[in-house]
């Protein structure tokens, strides 16, 4: 059984239940979880209805501050200094800073997991690594966007904010900047090791080089969520599909999750 709401050729909302087999949404979603999907492509315009969607089935207010156990967290790291961009060094907890007298915006309960690859934060849509990718991996919400560092794969867990507890959301949503290969960049949400499937963020559109994908569980846990932003690493001298080149690069920017909250 499926129910596919569609809005346009690139915006849809899809609730999954026990009798699906498979969609362009998603490769290996298993059939006995439910799941819905927010997705959406083209410039910031043409995602901004989307996005308030899958904001408001996270849930409101945007949370600032620790303590809370509704709401949602929402992140766009260009509040990040200057001595954390435009290298390898971003701290892997910057967001989910413990010490009580630390500052709250950087209370948020996420965490890259150490994959052994650092993250690189990015101010020049990585025209620094290669001219050639400065029309091609732009920030959403200007001017930073990421990448894992000689991979394409990040991992991020969750805490309850400002503290070391583990923690588990229900949904999140991330903005992916110029995917041209529809099976190059997903999103593998975990409740422990246990996978709740693999989502495709879709295809960047002649109107902008933007996909947004949210993925919402109401009657599942994620504690971990695999992002593969693309088919290849970004590196001095590899060329995007954009460019001429045979290799899908993708950058991601905006993330959004509901509150964490700790695990029972």
């Amino acid at each position: 059984m499926k129910k596919t709401i569609l809005f346009a050729a690139v915006f849809t909302l899809s609730v999954f239940s026990a009798c699906e087999k498979n969609d362009d949404n998603y490769t290996n979603n298993p059939p006995a979880i439910q799941s819905t999907i927010v997705s959406a492509a083209g410039d910031e315009a043409g995602l901004a209805t989307k996005i308030d969607q899958f904001r408001d089935i996270l849930g409101g207010p945007v949370n600032s501050t620790p303590g809370n156990t509704t709401g949602r967290r929402e992140i766009n790291w260009d509040g990040v200094p200057a001595n954390l961009t435009n290298n390898n060094d971003f701290p892997l907890d910057f967001f989910n800073n413990t010490d009580p007298a630390g500052p709250n915006g950087r209370k948020r309960g996420l965490v890259y997991v150490n994959t052994g690859f650092p993250i690189r934060l990015d101010s020049t849509a990585f025209a620094e690594i290669d001219p050639s990718y400065s029309d091609d991996l732009l920030p959403f919400s200007k001017k930073k966007a990421l990448v894992a560092a000689n991979s394409v794969i990040s991992e991020l867990q969750f805490r309850v904010a400002g503290t070391a507890t583990d923690a588990f959301i229900k949904g999140f949503g991330i903005i992916f900047s110029d995917v041209d290969d529809a099976n190059s960049t997903t999103l593998e949400f975990y409740n422990g090791n246990k996978s709740l499937g693999v989502f495709k963020a879709p295809v960047k559109t002649a109107n902008g080089s933007f996909s947004f994908l949210g993925v919402h569980f109401p009657a599942e846990k994620i504690t971990r969520v695999k992002i593969t932003a693309g088919n290849a690493a970004i590196a001095a001298g590899v060329k995007d599909i954009s460019d001429g080149g045979n290799k899908d690069l993708v950058a991601y920017d905006d993330i959004f999750y509901d509150e964490p909250k700790v695990i029972n």
